[in-house]
């Protein structure tokens, strides 16, 4: 079993999860194709035996709505997996060429550093409404890190020559080195820092 590799080209045994709170959290369990074809879609909280990059592949197919703006994120997207794993498969090639390092670890610790800890909700208190500090669920902050990974690269590709999938990969390799530039990151900052002024 641990002799597999991601499309035959990655190990994904022994990269190490340094987040103590997303280690349950990111499945790097050997597989060759990352496609369960939703085998466990009707099991609560299964998403986590996805390997993390079927999670990131499924979150390319529907990045979902973000305000107004759901063209500039989804209105590119079919839902095709075969379309979406393509494009991963590109964007993990390139992340390879540019860092000399294996993309899933590349990966592994871009979602570390994207995660937020904390976020805001809206409480109602006497007809009024606060912003409350809340902490965020390991589950959620891994959805919530390759989500804002997608659609910062979506919005960066919309109506320009640059691929998406050279925007997935500068995102990642941002994330990866903690730097502000990437959309995932400086998301998070803020996230954080709104959070710290509602508690």
């Amino acid at each position: 079993m641990s002799n597999l590799k991601l499309f035959n080209k990655w190990e994904t045994t022994g990269i190490e999860i340094k987040d103590p709170g997303l280690k349950d959290y990111i499945n790097l369990t050997p597989v060759v194709v990352p496609k369960t074809c939703g085998r466990n879609v009707n099991v609560a909280f299964w998403k986590t035996k996805y390997n993390i990059v079927e999670r990131l592949i499924n979150k390319v197919m529907v990045p979902g709505h973000r305000g107004k703006k759901h063209l500039i994120f989804s209105g590119q997207c079919t839902g095709k997996g075969a379309t979406a794993y393509t494009q991963i498969l590109k964007t993990f090639e390139l992340i390879e060429k540019k860092t000399s390092k294996n993309p899933v670890e590349v990966l592994v610790h871009a979602i570390e550093h994207a995660a937020p800890r904390e976020e805001i909700t809206t409480i109602e208190y006497g007809g009024a409404r606060y912003p409350q500090s809340v902490e965020c669920s390991p589950q959620r902050r891994v959805d919530v890190a390759l989500r804002i990974m997608v659609q910062g690269s979506f919005q960066r590709s919309f109506n320009k020559k640059i691929k998406f999938h050279e925007c997935l990969a500068d995102e990642i390799v941002a994330a990866s080195n903690n730097d502000v530039k990437s959309a995932a990151v400086s998301k998070k900052v803020e996230m954080e820092r709104q959070a710290e002024s509602s508690r």
